[in-house]
C-alpha cells in the first residue's frame, strides 16, 4: 500500500509538483499573516521534499538530498556530520566568492547608489550593540528558513527527480548537468515571481544555476544551501552599505 502511494505520486511529471508547490508558496506566502506566512513555506517546501523523496524511507543520496547523514535511516554520526559541514561551509562559501565581484559591479550600474559604501552601515553596527544580534538572526533566518527549505525541494528533490527522467549528459567543471538544471531555474524563478510579481525578482534563474551546479557536483545540498543563504546576506549588506531600500 505504501508503495503504491509512493508510486502515485512520483508518476506525476516532477515539473507539475514543482509548479504546484511554488503556487501554493506564493498563495501562503501572500495570505498569511507576515509573522507567520515565512515559517509556513519553509515547512511547505521540506515537508514537500520529504514527501515526494524520502518518503517512504528512501535513501537521500540518489535524490540529491544528502545532508551529512541527516536525512538517512540510522544513528548519526557526529564527525561525519561535523566534516559535511564544514566542506559545505568552505565550499559555498568559495562558490559566493567566486561571483561576488561580477555580482557587485552589476549592483551598483543598476542601482546607481547615490550614498558611498559604508561597512559600518552594511554590518548593521549603525544599530549600536544590538547591530550584531541583527545581523546573526538574519543570516541564521536566512539559512534555516529560507535557503535550507527552497534548496531541500527545488536541488534536493526537483533537479533531481528532473534528471531521473532526462539523465545529464553535460559536463562542466566536474558535475553533470542536464535540463533538470534549466527547468528547476525557470521554476524557482517562477515561484519567486509569484510570491512579488516584479520582473526583476526574474533574475535569481541565475544564481539558481549555480546553486544547481554545486547540487550535481557535490551529490547534496549542502553546500548550495550555504551558498544560498550568503548570497542573499550579501545582497542584503550590499544594500545596506550603499543606504538602499532593497524592500
Amino acid at each position: 500500500m505504501v508503495n503504491e502511494r509512493a508510486g502515485i505520486l512520483q508518476s506525476v511529471h516532477p515539473a507539475g509538483w514543482g509548479l504546484a508547490v511554488s503556487a501554493l508558496a506564493a498563495l501562503l506566502g501572500s495570505q498569511l499573516p507576515q509573522a507567520w506566512a515565512g515559517a509556513a513555506v519553509a515547512g511547505l517546501f521540506l515537508g514537500s521534499a520529504y514527501w515526494l523523496a524520502l518518503w517512504p524511507n528512501q535513501p537521500a543520496k540518489p535524490w540529491g538530498l544528502a545532508l551529512g547523514g541527516l536525512l538517512e535511516a540510522g544513528p548519526l554520526d557526529a564527525r561525519r556530520c561535523a566534516r559535511a559541514a564544514l566542506s559545505a561551509a568552505a565550499i559555498g562559501s568559495l562558490a559566493l566568492l567566486v561571483v561576488a565581484p561580477g555580482y557587485t559591479v552589476g549592483f551598483v550600474l543598476w542601482h546607481r547608489p547615490e550614498q558611498p559604501f559604508e561597512l559600518e552601515r552594511a554590518l548593521f553596527l549603525d544599530q549600536g550593540p544590538v547591530g550584531l544580534w541583527s545581523l546573526l538572526d538574519l543570516a541564521l533566518g536566512h539559512l534555516l528558513v529560507v535557503a535550507l527549505p527552497e534548496e531541500a525541494f527545488f536541488r534536493g528533490y526537483l533537479q533531481s527527480a528532473l534528471d531521473r527522467r532526462s539523465a545529464p549528459k553535460l559536463e562542466l567543471w566536474g558535475a553533470r548537468l542536464g535540463p533538470g538544471l534549466l527547468v528547476t531555474s525557470v521554476l524557482f524563478a517562477l515561484g519567486h515571481f509569484l510570491s512579488i510579481p516584479d520582473a526583476g525578482r526574474l533574475a535569481v534563474f541565475f544564481p539558481s544555476l549555480l546553486f544547481g551546479w554545486l547540487r550535481a557536483r557535490t551529490g547534496g545540498i549542502g553546500a548550495a544551501v550555504v551558498c544560498h543563504a550568503l548570497c542573499n546576506l550579501y545582497v542584503i549588506v550590499l544594500g545596506r552599505g550603499f543606504g538602499l531600500s532593497l524592500g
